[in-house]
This record gives structure tokens, C-alpha cells and sequence, in this order.
């Protein structure tokens, strides 16, 4: 049989038997497909410009400019985080223009917890099958969370890898990095007794216990696409995905303003995990009660899935997505500063000594103080 040849550069002619080729395409990676993404996301990334970066894509790595940034003896703070199986709800409700903000929220509510800014941010997406479209709801979705929280996106990655994901799956993660002035870190020593904590409202659900919703749903033949039953102008999956709040800005701004002495992202764990990671050893925090307005959803899943009100604060945020704890002069300066920043401020307890019990958050009245809806769970009388 006759031989076709190519020839590279200075190199002989190679010959190449004229039978059929497997490719990178074949074995299911679409390099065009990929190529066309980053086209399509290009004016995404430039949208997040913040000074100290240009948020440009292409190259093989990125640069900052801390001191462009206005930072004179700054400290790097750094964090990485997911959605979680909140995905598996957006990929069955074909509803992905918000998980991005949830993987942007995941990080940078971490980072200014430290007092930090956030300056920068690089997603991974990886998908069995790349789908443009998709592709670019989801990279929108987190320019829109960088946006939120004035954080360059100036960068990341997208893996196309057939036989690790099937069908329509996909997975996220996200890297940020902050930066704050050495002398204005927050950390646990300078929380007191008698320190007041604040709680800021939650969006929802944000981006945790999601394998328990995911399970109380199942249990009860709900479908995502189904009205829902506590906001019925939304389908389920609608309202399951509410996109996480981003509390950088209002939090910044009552940092910057003096008097907190300590931030907490209630996300795992709920608050019997969160808050003790801000206090001295021998500190705890009481509560009294449930003393803020808990969205409908929680009572719902509650109700629906025989959860104990204690398992409820342990696993979910309850309505509460961010606390600030600052001395209690403060209090009146720091709350009225979050609320000009658009944050719904709800006083949740105080800084105490610790009880010879060694809890280090306690709920006074918790099982007596938690909603029920009256019903109002979309069953019948029968509970299905």
C-alpha cells in the first residue's frame, strides 16, 4: 500500500500508514470544546479586575501585586473549598447560574473570618463531558461571586475526564487567597468574657448538609421539578439552590471600624462546630433560646426528616450564615455598621465563662424555642 507522510520542521518525512487514527476526541476529550470555553469566559475574568491584578487568562500562571493592592506589611491567608453534593441537586434541576456564587462564598466567607481580604481566586471545574454551556453559566456564576466579594478571578482550570464523571456529573473546587495587615488579624486571644455575639441572617440552606436534604427528600418521593412547599412560587430545586451569601464586604467594614474581636462562618457543623473555633479554651458561648427569624426551609426538613432541633444547629446554619462577636461598647457601632452594609443583625448571646460541664456553645430553651410548620409539609395526613 501506498504510505502518506508529514513532515515537522528540519525532521525527515515520517511515514504515516493510511489507516483509521484514534485521537484525543475519540477517547471522549474535546480540546476544541475546551479552547471555546476559555473564549467564552475571557470577559468573565476581565469583569472581576480588582487593582494588583488584571485578571487575564491564558497563561501558565498568574501575578498580584500586593502592594498595588494598598497592603504595606501584609500576611497571606489562604483557603480552598467545594459545593459539595448541592451539585447533584443542579445537575438533576439543569440549574447551574448559582453554584459558582456558593463556591466563591465557601471561600472567601473562610478568608475574612482571619480578617482578610480577599484578593484572588482560581476555580476547578471537572466534568465527564464538557458542555459549553454549561460551562459558561457555571464560570458566570463565579465571576458574579468574585464581583461580590471584589475578588479577581484570574485563573483555574477545566479537566474533561470520560470514565471518572458519567453523564451530566460534574464537580467544583475553589482557591482563594486573601491578605491583611499583620496587626489586624483576628484570632482567639482577643476574645473576653462578656463579649457579645451577633449573628447575620443566611441566604438558606447555603452549601452544607446537603446529603442529609438529599436523603429526606429521597425518603419521601419529592420531586426537585415539584412546586415547593414552603415557597411555593418556586419548584424545590429552586429554593434548595438559593446561592450561599457573601459576607465580605459588610464584615470588612465592621472590622475595619473596630470593636469585633471575632468572626465565625457557620457552614459544617452548624454552630455547635463553628464557634468553638474562635474561643480561648476556657470561654464558652450561651445562647438563649432561638432569638432570630429561621427561614422556612429549616423547619421544613426538620419536620420532614424527624430531625432533633440539637442535630439541626449541628448540621445546618439554622438561618444564621456568619457570627461576629465584639465587645459588648461595641455593640450598638458594629451592629448599626453591618446593617448599613445590608446585613439582617440578630443579637444571639454572649461570651461566658466555661461551666464545669466543658460545653463550649449552649443552647438555653432550644427544643421549646424551635418553629414547627403546623403541617405545612406538602403530605398527606399519612406522612408520605
Amino acid at each position: 500500500m501506498p504510505e502518506d507522510t508529514i513532515t515537522s520542521g528540519s525532521q525527515r518525512d515520517t511515514p504515516v500508514r493510511n489507516t483509521p487514527q484514534e485521537s484525543y476526541k475519540s477517547a471522549g476529550v474535546d480540546i476544541d470544546a475546551g479552547n471555546a470555553l476559555v473564549d467564552a469566559i475571557k470577559p468573565l475574568a476581565k469583569s472581576t479586575s480588582r487593582p494588583g491584578s488584571n485578571a487575564g487568562l491564558g497563561g501558565f500562571g498568574a501575578f498580584f501585586d500586593l502592594k498595588a493592592a494598598g497592603f504595606d506589611d501584609p500576611l497571606l491567608v489562604a483557603c480552598n473549598d467545594g459545593v459539595g453534593t448541592k451539585l447533584k441537586i443542579a445537575i438533576m434541576a439543569g440549574k447551574h447560574d448559582g453554584v459558582g456564587i456558593d463556591l466563591v462564598a465557601m471561600c472567601v466567607n473562610d478568608l475574612v473570618v482571619q480578617g482578610a481580604e480577599p484578593l484572588l481566586f482560581l476555580d476547578y471545574y471537572a466534568t465527564g463531558k464538557l458542555n459549553v454551556d454549561a460551562g459558561r453559566e457555571i464560570i458566570a456564576s463565579i465571576a458574579e461571586g468574585c464581583r461580590q466579594s471584589n475578588c479577581a478571578l484570574i485563573g483555574g482550570e477545566t479537566a474533561e475526564m470520560p470514565g471518572m464523571y458519567e453523564g451530566d456529573d460534574y464537580d467544583l473546587a475553589g482557591f482563594a487567597v486573601g491578605a491583611v495587615e499583620r496587626a489586624q488579624t483576628l484570632n482567639e486571644d482577643r476574645v473576653t468574657a462578656g463579649n457579645v455575639v451577633l449573628g447575620l441572617a443566611s441566604s438558606g440552606l447555603h452549601s452544607n448538609g446537603f446529603s442529609l436534604v438529599r436523603k429526606v427528600v429521597a425518603d419521601n418521593g419529592l420531586d426537585y421539578a415539584a412546586p415547593c412547599p414552603f415557597s411555593p412560587t418556586q419548584s424545590l430545586g429552586e429554593a434548595l439552590l438559593e446561592p450561599t451569601k457573601i459576607y465580605v464586604r459588610s464584615c470588612l467594614d465592621a472590622v475595619r471600624g473596630g470593636g469585633v474581636t471575632a468572626l465565625a462562618h457557620i457552614t459544617g457543623g452548624g454552630f455547635t462546630e463553628n464557634l468553638p473555633r474562635v474561643l480561648p479554651a476556657n470561654l464558652a458561648i450561651e445562647i438563649n433560646g432561638l432569638p432570630w427569624q429561621i427561614p422556612a426551609v429549616f423547619p421544613w426538613l426538620a419536620e420532614l426528616g424527624g430531625i432533633a432541633p440539637q442535630e439541626m444547629v449541628r448540621t445546618f446554619n439554622c438561618g444564621i450564615g456568619m457570627a461576629v462577636v465584639c465587645n459588648a461598647d461595641a455593640e450598638e457601632d458594629v451592629s448599626n455598621t453591618l446593617q448599613a452594609a445590608g446585613e439582617t443583625v440578630f443579637r444571639l448571646g454572649k461570651v461566658t465563662e466555661k461551666a464545669e460541664n466543658g460545653l463550649s456553645v449552649i443552647f438555653h430553651n432550644l427544643y421549646d424555642s424551635w418553629p414547627v410548620m403546623a403541617g405545612n409539609t406538602g403530605l398527606d395526613q399519612e406522612g408520605r
